[in-house]
């Protein structure tokens, strides 16, 4: 999927077959021998794929050895997949108390057929191996063992010509501002300016260093393009040379110390840090330690792509950098791409290129790099090529967009790169949602953590916040328990640049050896899908316009994609989800989301020992759930649609993998299973729109890892409950509660939030027409962060000891005539309990409290 993926994929595989795990399972599969044979030629083939990997681009036959072991390697991992799965399967039929039935229902495991059959392909991958390591000699590779990238050295400079910039007036002036502003601290001020490579950010740095004000402001102005390794002997080398001009290569590290105080002793200055990827706070503080003599006044400007090195650096908030606007960016292509005043006998090219500004999304640099392509031509066909075609496909200079973007990409660690690759399979501009994306990337199994306990989808959640931090994401909108967020268009062009042919979107199919496959069944029908679906790992069906298509059609996908780990069937409009489906024995997502047609899935999905997550949100036509789904004993995420009344006992209860549970638009549910308590590993339950929902069952308080409950729009809901251990005040794990819609709750339930005193940190309550208090108790909710409580119209007053909550930062009140009287600024009855909250909004203004 990306550079040296194949060395990671092997790792990966190798470190799975030398786990504890897959020695217990050799030994009960009697193939110890044949999997340390196995192992034995996958590392040695490993030792060399480093090398072969750099040098694949100058040789195809290499390129074509090194796809051929990939393709090896992936097909090791299905081996290894069988294996877990049978092990699964052995699970199930441990639970004695449905014995012969159970057989029967996995009659295909023979184990001693098993155990041929899973011998056998095991000696024939070894086998295709052997043959691949006796090829690898006649290209003469050197033995590597490190996947550190050796990066480019990327060298700036402080001048910049003031007249070539376009649109950053207002980002100058706010720099400007921070550069002379007399107020000071202890420390030097440190302002990070933060951005998308290619946006700007050394540029506007420029433009401030060169800016007369600040020239005069400052004695001493200091530019220095920070190494990428952070050392600081070599910063100290720079910053001295930039100060003073002087060479001083040959001195050691405490002879640079003592230039460098001499050198800013008492002088007020300016430093520009530029292009910083250090987030070691210790090598920061070491050289901010070394930066303490100059005097007040001193300022540090940082330029980063990392949120974390901004977090790290800065004293004050940093400058998220905006993009150009479209005006803006057209002004700087039509500079660069005519000279001055020819663009007004060329009205054809410049419609042309109006929409190739567009492409740009407002990336400075993206725009140079496409001016500057088209500065020498005049030919129409030319213009129209780059406008129509991807940026990935026009050729790159060192030092124009893509190859700056990649810069980023090199940046990530390996386990991230599998990661960002994979997001190219969604067409520009998708709305990812964060749970969904991460169950993505755990059902291709890129989640990788050092830490042997470390769940899954913390993982991921991990992995998420980095690339957001790292501007490869953009945050889009925070969601009730969830957020979305985009990828910038160039962003994705990268991502397509680095997962060569192993990702495809949009229709366009390219080879055999694409694993993850988006197909707009909208624009194509599932006939027109290749013939060569043989490796798809993960393949999303798009229906936008629900023309959909016939299960034969979807059975016939499914016939030719066994390997499958991801099928994503949203929107789809077939009454019959294919009983082949069993056959995909690796699946681990699988969504039929907002199909009204199907009625029933095939008790044959119960087969699907590996499924995490099944996702029947908007499935409104299901009578019933299947009856033996208690044999999804790895499921961890169900979201679930249903038209019956009532749920059995021992069937969803049954499923201890479980960790976040939906229901949504159960229109004619009234009660849930009484034995949730079973659910031990749950953190997270939702129930929205289940209007004849009358009660919760008992068993919900002992959730010992309950973290997020929401619940909205539940008509007949009734919350009250018997009130068991009301004493106990600890042991819950509740962080996040979110009641809306609930017209019977006239207060909050003491079952749900009496044990979790000491862990809540967010509640949100909206629109409980009959709330009309909050219990005393609240003020014992040490953790609450935040507080949100909008359109509660009988609310009359907070309790007494809401300034006892000392956590508490935010506070949002609205739609609450009474209790908007008593929180008045200033004068309101409640206003003293509120007064150290940092942010309160009161309708949708942020009114100014006494900690500000």
């Amino acid at each position: 999927m990306a550079e040296s993926i194949a060395f990671e994929i092997v790792g990966k595989v190798l470190e799975k077959l030398g786990s504890a795990a897959y020695e217990r399972i050799s030994l009960a599969w009697g193939v110890r021998e044949e999997f340390e044979k196995l192992k034995d030629t996958l590392a040695a083939i490993r030792a060399v794929v480093l090398d072969a990997e750099q040098q694949q681009a100058r040789r195809l036959e290499l390129c074509l050895w090194l796809q051929r072991f990939k393709d090896a390697c992936y097909d090791v991992e299905d081996l290894i997949d069988e294996f877990e799965i049978q092990e699964l399967r052995r699970q199930v039929l441990k639970r004695g108390s449905t014995g012969r039935k159970v057989r029967h229902f996995f009659s295909g495991s023979n184990p001693l057929a098993c155990r041929f059959r899973m011998g056998n392909k095991i000696k024939k991958a070894t086998e295709m191996l052997n043959e691949i390591a006796a090829n690898k000699a006649k290209f003469h590779l050197t033995e590597k063992h490190e996947t550190n990238v050796t990066h480019r050295d990327r060298e700036t400079y402080s001048f910049v010509k003031t007249s070539s910039v376009i649109g950053r007036d207002e980002a100058k002036q706010h720099l400007v501002n921070f550069l002379t502003d007399p107020t000071d601290g202890e420390d030097i001020p440190v302002l990070p300016i933060v951005g998308i490579g290619g946006i700007g950010k050394t540029t506007l740095a420029q433009l401030v260093f060169n800016e007369e004000s600040v020239k005069s402001h400052f004695e001493l102005r200091i530019w220095v393009c920070v190494t990428e390794d952070f050392d600081i002997k070599q910063l100290m080398i720079k910053i001295i040379k930039s100060a003073t001009g002087m060479k001083c290569k040959d001195m050691n590290k405490e002879e640079l110390r003592k230039d460098l105080q001499d050198c800013l002793n008492g002088k007020r200055f300016f430093m520009v840090l530029d292009d910083v990827w250090n987030d070691d706070n210790k090598k920061w503080s070491e050289l901010k330690d070394l930066l303490c003599g100059g005097a007040q006044g001193s300022r540090i400007i940082v330029t980063t792509r990392i949120r974390n090195v901004a977090t790290i650096t800065g004293t004050i908030l940093p400058y998220d950098l905006e993009h150009l606007s479209y005006e803006n960016c057209l002004s700087l292509f039509l500079k660069l791409a005519f000279k001055e005043g020819e663009e007004k006998q060329h009205d054809n090219l410049v419609r042309i290129g109006e929409g190739i500004v567009q492409k740009c999304k407002g990336v400075a640099l993206a725009v140079k790099t496409l001016g500057s392509l088209l500065c020498s031509t005049r030919v129409q066909h030319d213009w129209e090529l780059v406008r129509d075609s991807e940026l990935v496909k026009l050729k790159q200079e060192e030092n124009d967009i893509l190859p700056a973007l990649k810069l980023s990409y090199d940046h990530l660690p390996w386990y991230l790169k599998q990661c960002f690759a994979f997001c190219s399979v969604f067409p520009k501009d998708f709305e990812f949602n964060a749970i969904f994306l991460i169950r993505l990337w755990m059902a291709n199994g890129f989640l990788q953590s050092p830490y042997e306990n470390e769940k899954p989808e913390d993982i991921g959640n991990r992995y998420v916040q980095e690339l957001l931090s790292r501007s490869f994401f953009q945050q889009f909108e925070d969601k009730f328990f969830t957020f979305t967020f985009k990828m910038h268009d160039l962003v994705h062009d990268l991502a397509l640049s680095v997962a060569q042919n192993e990702v495809n979107s949009c229709n366009h199919y390219l080879t055999g050896n694409v694993r993850h496959l988006w197909f707009d069944l909208s624009k194509q029908g599932a006939s027109q899908l290749p013939n060569n679906l043989s490796r798809l790992q993960s393949l999303i069906l798009s229906d936008e316009k629900g023309k959909g298509d016939s299960e034969s059609r979807i059975a016939e996908v499914i016939s030719r994609s066994k390997h499958l780990r991801v099928l994503d069937l949203n929107a789809s409009n077939f009454e019959h989800l294919p009983n082949n489906i069993r056959y995909l024995k690796q699946l681990r997502y699988l969504t039929l989301a907002c199909n009204g047609n199907i009625k029933r899935l095939p008790d044959s999905i119960c087969n699907l020992q590996s499924l995490q997550t099944l996702d029947l949100y908007g499935c409104r036509g299901i009578v019933e759930l299947p009856k033996d789904i208690r044999y999804l004993i790895s499921l961890r995420d169900l979201t679930v649609t249903t038209k019956q009344t009532r749920l059995q006992e021992n069937g969803i209860s049954c499923l201890t993998s479980l960790r976040r549970l939906m229901f949504f638009e159960c229109e004619n549910l009234e009660k849930l299973f009484e034995d949730i308590q079973n659910l031990t590993a749950l953190r997270e339950l939702y129930i929205y729109r289940c209007h004849n929902l009358v009660s919760l069952p008992q068993g919900l308080k002992y959730l010992p890892t309950l973290e997020n409950l929401g619940i909205v729009k539940c008509e007949m809901l009734d919350l009250t409950m018997e009130e068991l251990e009301l004493e106990r005040e600890e042991g819950g794990s509740l962080r996040n509660l979110g009641i809306r819609e609930v017209p019977k709750l006239e207060s909050l339930p003491q079952w749900i939030l009496l044990g979790s005193i000491k862990t809540l940190q967010h509640l949100y309550i909206r629109d409980l027409k009959n709330l009309s208090m909050l219990p005393i108790w609240f003020q014992h909710l040490t953790s609450l962060q935040s507080v949100e409580i909008i359109n509660c119209p009988q609310l009359s007053s907070l309790p007494e000891g809401v300034q006892h909550l000392t956590a508490l930062k935010r506070l949002e009140i609205g739609g609450c005539p009474k209790l908007n009287k008593r929180c008045i600024e200033e004068t309101g009855e409640d206003w003293p309990k509120i007064a150290h909250v940092p942010d309160f909004y009161y309708d949708d203004s942020k009114i100014t409290t006494n900690d500000e």
